[in-house]
């Protein structure tokens, strides 16, 4: 009797193992799984449509009319495509284009090399790496509104540590130059805050794609008798471009976007020289109040980086085929 239940306990186990369990579908009022998967997800993709796609929607339609927000009561009108003609053909709206396209691409250029640098020396896993890897890092962790008042601080004339430091380097006295107020020095003012800021994000993404590589492709080509040099322009580089694409790709859609840092330095100015394209939007909706253009100049603005990006995306992927 005894071998006999333990028998049936010993073989409890690897029934309950081996038998299916009853369909989620059949205890909750005899609903499909396809039904329950439904009903879970729905939640989610209505609040994804309530915050994305309606404004999108929304802000299409009103690119077509005359719509001013701060007259809603006012008789809205279609205009068809007027706003967008005004917007493709207003001069100021191009200044605005051409200074964030500068921004942009020097600012791409600058957090690459210099984070592609930094991942480069701490991949080489030297005494203290990971203490200094920590201390790299913090830019990105600040907020930029504290980043850009510290950077406004540093860059004072009279008082700030960033001219002082030009001119113990070059010997130019500290109060000769302004980097917020000169019109030739204010764009690279603007530049050097955020490589200094996001660098680390380069940084981070280019270290993964280091890390990626294989020894054993290093081991080979050290038989081989390849140089460090050869290894670095036949192994490295080949194997994280697409890591360094990537950390492009993110970059370019950000600083595209570069708002907060324009506006706490400089404020667009002097004059007009940091305008970037948000700030000009900005003014159009919130200051001139063409609800209508304002729209229209975003829209163009979406088309434009989507267009871009889906095309950059396309030669990542060829990339990564390689």
């Amino acid at each position: 009797m005894i071998n006999s239940d333990t028998t049936i306990l010993e073989k409890e186990p690897e029934r309950a193992a081996t038998s299916r369990p009853a369909s989620l579908a059949r205890r909750i009022g005899g609903l499909s799984d396809r039904a329950i998967a439904w009903l879970f997800i729905t939640p989610t993709i209505a609040l994804l449509l309530a915050i994305n796609i309606f404004p999108l929607i929304w802000a299409v339609r009103l690119s077509f009319t005359n719509y001013r927000a701060n007259r809603p009561n006012a008789v809205v009108e279609s205009v068809g495509l007027q706003n967008y003609q005004r917007v493709l053909t207003d001069s100021d709206i191009w200044i605005a284009m051409q200074t964030t396209a500068h921004f942009v691409l020097w600012t791409i250029v600058l957090q690459t090399l210099i984070g592609f640098a930094l991942a480069y020396l701490i991949d080489r896993k030297f005494r203290g790496h990971a203490f200094w890897t920590t201390v790299i890092l913090i830019p990105m962790m600040l907020s930029p509104a504290v980043v850009g008042n510290f950077w406004r601080f540093l860059y004072q004339p009279q008082i700030g540590l960033f001219n002082y430091i030009v001119s113990y380097v070059t010997g130019v006295p500290p109060s000769s130059f302004e980097m917020l107020g000169s019109v030739s020095l204010a764009p690279w003012s603007i530049i050097i805050v955020d490589t200094w800021m996001w660098t680390p994000y380069v940084m981070l993404i280019c270290l993964a794609g280091l890390r990626s590589i294989p020894d054993y492709i290093y081991e080979a080509a050290e038989v081989d008798r390849a140089s460090a040099w050869r290894q670095f322009w036949s192994i490295t580089i080949p194997m994280a471009l697409p890591f360094i694409m990537l950390a492009v790709l993110f970059r370019g859609i950000e600083n595209f976007k570069m708002f907060d840092m324009v506006m706490l330095l400089t404020g667009g100015g002097p004059g007009s020289t940091t305008e970037v394209a948000s700030i000009t939007l900005k003014r159009e909706a919130f200051e001139s109040w063409r609800t209508g253009r304002a729209s229209a100049f975003a829209i163009i603005l979406f088309v434009a980086v989507f267009g871009l990006a889906n095309i950059y995306v396309k030669a990542l992927n060829r990339v990564k085929q390689r």
